[in-house]
């Protein structure tokens, strides 16, 4: 199958979209072939309109609704000029995991979460049917409904056949990882902020002039300040056992401005960028200490600011950073495949969740499918899949 891959992470910052092509399904070796992807910025005003939803902003159900459509429409364009650049105009299915712009979590548990990006919307652009709500079942499953990138990473590391555990890491708006053991259950949770403090503290101070830290150069012309960022790291969060998640609720400029009041002294604009990014740098490394990992593969935007890769290796010490480019999967599309394999999964009845990666009390199929010209998912089959090849 040729599958569309749609996803805009925590940053915000465009849709990345991705087109594979996918078989392997009712066995246990599934292949995967990138054929292309790209991101597609959003258009200006519809980015600052999802920024103003989140929290602690308040907004309105007519704004929800509409974002809901905007998304969708944006979303189908995107797949339709996607399967026309890098499928010779012709595929079979779309995942779209949408923009979220709520995440639930209370005491430590997922209660639920929100993407936009109507779907239907998505069937009247490109003619197909589409995957989409991808994380509710799990939620609703105990789970925590991230981060569903687990999915892909233990079964394209497992593939790699070594003998000490391994790690994906992706640096989005928010850390995740996946420990990955030789044998045994896999771990995989979110860690914290990435680049989501650092983003929202540059677009601050610059009155929205940047939207990032250019190559981290702010905050490499910054020191640490350390009395701060003890202060970041006491937040609770931290300390949870995973399996756990968060998002942009909990890590705000609020967020930054309670530890700036509790630390009790200035901070200049590039220490606290420093700072922000250390706390990146020590949440990820801290969450692998003690797993026995020799390797890390690194994806998202934040493997492009070299002050972040930089501090975090120097907390990683001896374990190797690397980047899932050498994987064959590009830093910048990882996400965009993965969404094409959670909804390839689901076409085909099998769950999208493994054990051990979200928490929930059993792997469910995930998402909800949007029918569209008479195409319908194929008999589910029994087979779970126990690695991945990515293939060229």
């Amino acid at each position: 199958m040729r599958v569309v891959g749609l996803i805009s992470g925590t940053s915000m910052d465009g849709l990345d979209v991705g087109v594979a092509e996918l078989e392997g399904a009712g066995s246990a070796e599934l292949q995967l072939r990138p054929l292309g992807a790209r991101t597609v910025p959003w258009e200006e005003a519809l980015r600052r309109r999802l920024l103003g939803l989140l929290p602690p902003a308040a907004t309105t159900i007519q704004e929800v609704a509409e974002l809901d459509v905007l998304v969708g429409r944006a979303s189908g364009l995107a797949a339709l000029s996607a399967i026309d650049e890098f499928a010779g105009g012709s595929a079979d299915l779309v995942v779209s995991h949408g923009q979220t712009v709520f995440h639930w979590v209370t005491d430590g548990r997922a209660r639920g979460t929100l993407q936009l990006g109507q779907p239907a919307e998505i069937v009247e652009a490109t003619g197909l049917p589409v995957v989409s709500d991808l994380r509710a079942r799990d939620i609703a499953a105990g789970g925590q409904g991230a981060p569903l990138a687990g999915t892909l990473d233990v079964l394209l590391l497992r593939g790699l056949g070594l003998d000490t555990p391994v790690a994906a890491l992706n640096l989005g708006g928010i850390a995740n990882v996946t420990v990955v053991p030789p044998v045994g259950t896999p771990l995989a949770f979110d860690t914290g902020p990435a680049s989501c403090l650092v983003d929202a503290t540059v677009t601050r101070l610059t009155d929205g002039r940047q939207t990032y830290d250019i190559d981290g150069r702010r905050a490499a012309a910054g020191r640490v300040d350390e009395p701060l960022l003890r202060v970041l790291l006491d937040e609770p969060f931290f300390a949870l056992p995973p399996p756990r998640s968060t998002g942009r609720e909990l890590f705000t400029t609020d967020f930054v401005d309670q530890a700036l009041s509790r630390a009790g002294h200035p901070v200049a604009d590039d220490d606290l960028l420093a700072t922000l990014t250390e706390l990146t740098a020590v949440t990820v490394a801290d969450s692998l200490v003690g797993q026995g990992v020799s390797r890390v593969y690194a994806s998202g935007g934040g493997v492009h600011n070299p002050t972040m890769r930089a501090a975090l290796q120097r907390r990683l010490g001896p374990v190797e950073l690397r980047t899932s480019d050498e994987l064959g999967l590009p830093v910048d599309a990882k996400e965009a495949y993965l969404m094409a394999l959670v909804g390839y999964l689901t076409w085909h009845g099998v769950p999208g969740a493994l054990p051990g990666t979200t928490g929930a009390r059993e792997p469910h199929v995930l998402g909800r499918v949007s029918p569209a010209g008479g195409r319908v998912p194929p008999p589910p089959t029994d087979v779970r899949p126990r690695r991945l090849v990515v293939g060229r």
